[in-house]
């Protein structure tokens, strides 16, 4: 493998990050002319060569054993994420690619059921790229009002989280911390990567990204993994104003790489009643596209 890769990526940029001092080394003063640490004393830190971890980083070895790994990530002060993160683009650099087109991911019935489940909450399933694979009217409502509701079912016109959060005005100005939101999600796409090195269309989003958003390209380059399991963001809506809510992701263990998203306000908080009055308004707007009334006894709000 000549060239640069994703795990020559990703350790240069952990060793950039720390200093001497942080791992009990004499720091060079005003002469020192790298960014962190230099590549001979990582190779020190983790008792490796230096043309060894040289050649790690440039992409020129795929045979790094676990006791090696398990040393640069002592060395590099990785935590648990990061670790996981390092083993799987090293296994992924030991594994010829393929250049096999992956297909679009499907919904499988069980997920679908599971969605409709979630009555009076806010939830979508998203696939491993970040794509709507569904959501049910009051996710819709909540996170991407704007869009047709109908899109994720047609693989072409499928909305992706991603995209919309750095490319479309309406969910940027939707959360009341977009950079905080978006650094938890550019977190998200690096495990993904490192989990899935062979999906071209994974690939792709990450080069219209980094082509279109400047944003991103920054975030990108500081290489922080971190998984979206669960945080509270504030939502200014355009309907309902500001709402708080708890975002949790749910993992589908009978779909890889898919997982339910699922948005949760605290009882009896203005942010629920909020929600309420968001499946009333909800309601209505389907059933104004329908051309019928709404059913009644279906929103919170009116009890």
């Amino acid at each position: 493998m000549d060239g640069p890769s994703p795990l020559g990526d990703f350790l240069q940029a952990r060793r950039a990050r720390l200093r001497p001092e942080d791992v009990g080394l004499h720091d060079l003063g005003p002469r020192r002319r790298v960014a962190g640490l230099r590549r001979e004393e990582l190779a020190q830190l983790a008792g490796v060569s230096v043309s060894y971890y040289t050649r790690l980083e440039q992409g020129q070895s795929r045979g790094a054993s676990a006791e090696v790994l398990d040393a640069i990530a002592r060395a590099l002060l990785l935590d648990d994420h990061e670790r996981d993160h390092l083993q799987r683009l090293a296994d992924a650099a030991r594994r010829a690619p393929r250049a096999r087109r992956p297909r679009p991911e499907k919904l499988a019935d069980e997920t679908r059921d599971l969605l409709r489940s979630f009555d009076g909450v806010p939830a979508l399933v998203l696939g491993r790229r970040t794509d709507v694979l569904a959501w049910n009217p009051l996710g819709h409502a909540l996170l991407a009002g704007h869009v047709d509701p109908l899109s994720p079912e047609d693989p072409v016109r499928r909305p992706n989280m991603s995209r919309m959060l750095f490319l479309d005005p309406h969910c940027r100005e939707l959360y009341g911390d977009w950079r905080r939101k978006v650094r938890a999600v550019v977190g998200n796409l690096r495990i993904a990567v490192g989990r899935y090195p062979e999906d071209r269309l994974l690939t792709e989003l990450i080069g219209e990204l980094t082509m279109k958003s400047p944003e991103f390209v920054s975030l990108w380059g500081d290489h922080r993994v971190t998984p979206c399991d669960a945080d509270t963001y504030e939502l200014r809506h355009p309907v309902v104003g500001t709402v708080t809510i708890t975002q949790q992701t749910l993992v589908l263990a009978r779909s890889p790489g898919q997982s339910v998203v699922v948005c949760t306000t605290p009882a009896g908080s203005p942010s629920e009643a909020a929600i309420a009055l968001l499946r009333q308004a909800s309601a209505g707007a389907r059933a104004g596209r329908s051309g019928g009334p709404a059913r009644p006894g279906r929103s919170t709000a009116a009890r």
